[in-house]
């Protein structure tokens, strides 16, 4: 039988509660309850004795209730959490913290009409990893996990260990998984342009980290994300096999909006959107992502998409869910990967519009382009066609953009119609208020991937 700890009220009668336990233990090793609170009172001396309480079960009890339900799950390890309150001990938003430590600690999470299960992770044999993680879409994963990837190979460097290989999942990514070798050339226009000829998805994120970041990577698919990530279905597992037979010292699993790679990494980074609503990240099962993870990136933050008083209130509210975790506030800028200084630029991106100007302001402060045009459309098709249609011929002698969405079968091949110049653009992390915390973390969660995995060291 499973093992499996209760969650209680005062607000409904013992004699009421102590039937549901008994349904729940002809069912589960029910080890104990978790006392809510209510207006009905329970004997506290006796909590703890199951032969004396009104429940017939050990009782946990704490001014702070998630506190006695996280000392139940370290003292009992259980399979199963059960919820057997309500409204308005437990609400629709607390109900959501409890599910998120259940999870976190690997347990299912159930009550009358609902079921949340834990994602089920692959452990890996012969590699030691790290997993990209997000809270969202168009919060930079990509960008991260390419970063991720450089700054730990210059890490590497000294010691001869080798570059990383970064696997990453997608809702385009190939049938099975696609090995895209580092090191040996750089994709180019030419390259991806070839691809999406051929039907296929050219601006996938392996594509991207492999021409951005020129690293080793595996490209995978899934399809669907569940509450807590699971994606419905993913051949990230076969992807993870290919990749552990590389030289690679050390693998980056990244992840596809809210969906999490179905590994067990050694060290998870997450990517949060400070833009996003703030139950995103300290409520709902954002509090399952933070939980889990053993640094935040909080990108988007700067006005208008976030105010310095909600980053603040976002930073608070990750360490209170997580005083372990190293949260770091970011921006991201762009960085062309060739030299565009003196050029005429159009330049396209997913960003939104709100920051625009900001953008291209800092493309012309620091690679002395001159800017002509931004467009933020590259994710829709239609409104990206027209903006180039009046783009008029010769206004531009650059097309810089990012590799996502319309890249390649829109922005990319007009490019080729027109006899323009294709310029890829990465976007890189830039730390928010000079706290000093980005530039060692890579190298850091590195260390600890590796030593957790089998000792060594970076």
């Amino acid at each position: 039988m499973k093992r499996a700890i209760a969650l209680i009220d005062g607000e409904h009668y013992p004699n009421v509660v102590r039937e549901a336990l008994e349904e729940v233990a002809a069912v589960y090793d029910l080890r104990a309850a978790v006392f809510l609170g209510g207006t009905e009172k329970i004997d506290t001396s006796l909590a703890g004795d199951a032969g004396q309480n009104e429940y017939g079960v050990p009782v946990f009890l704490h001014p702070d209730p998630l506190e006695a339900f996280t000392e139940a799950l370290r003292k009992h390890d259980p399979e199963v959490v059960v919820d057997l309150s309500d409204e308005p001990v437990l609400g629709y938003r607390e109900r959501f913290w409890y599910a998120s430590h259940a999870l976190a600690a690997g347990a299912r999470y159930q009550g009358a009409d609902f079921t949340l299960l834990p994602p089920s992770f692959h452990k890996l044999s012969r590699k030691p990893s790290i997993s990209v993680i997000g809270t969202g879409k168009r919060i930079g994963k990509t960008a991260v996990s390419g970063f991720l990837a450089r700054a730990i190979n210059e890490s590497f460097a000294g010691g001869g260990r080798g570059s990383v290989a970064v696997v990453a999942m997608g809702r385009g990514g190939p049938p099975d998984p696609e090995l895209i070798t580092g090191g040996e050339r750089r994709l180019g226009v030419a390259d991806l342009l070839s691809f999406s000829r051929q039907g296929k998805h050219a601006a996938s994120d392996y594509l991207e980290d492999a021409a951005l970041s020129f690293v080793t990577t595996i490209g995978c698919r899934r399809c669907g994300g569940g509450l807590a990530g699971m994606p419905f279905v993913s051949n990230v597992v076969q992807g993870a096999e290919l990749a552990e037979a590389l030289p690679a010292p050390l693998i980056i699993f990244e992840g596809s909006g809210s969906a999490l790679p179905p590994i067990k990494a050694n060290r998870i980074l997450c990517v949060a959107g400070a833009d996003q609503p703030e139950e995103y990240l300290l409520g709902l099962l954002g509090t399952y992502r933070m939980l889990i993870s053993d640094a935040v990136l909080l990108t988007m933050c700067e006005e208008p998409l976030a105010s310095p008083a909600k980053v603040e209130r976002l930073i608070t509210g990750i360490k209170k869910i997580n005083p372990g975790a190293t949260v770091v506030p970011v921006v991201l800028r762009p960085k062309p990967a060739a030299d565009i200084r003196g050029a005429r630029v159009a330049y396209f991106t997913t960003a939104q519009p709100a920051v625009n100007e900001r953008i291209a302001a800092y493309l012309a402060d620091t690679y002395g382009c001159l800017v002509k045009f931004v467009s933020s459309e590259l994710a829709n098709r239609g409104r990206l066609r027209d903006q180039l249609v009046d783009l008029k011929q010769g206004e531009a002698d650059i097309f810089l953009t990012e590799i996502k969405a319309a890249a390649v079968d829109i922005v990319a091949e007009e490019a080729d119609r027109r006899g323009i110049r294709v310029v890829f653009c990465d976007n890189v992390p830039v730390e928010a208020g000079g706290g000093g915390l980005l530039a060692p973390l890579p190298s850091e969660l590195a260390r600890q991937a590796m030593a957790e995995f089998g000792g060594t060291d970076v």
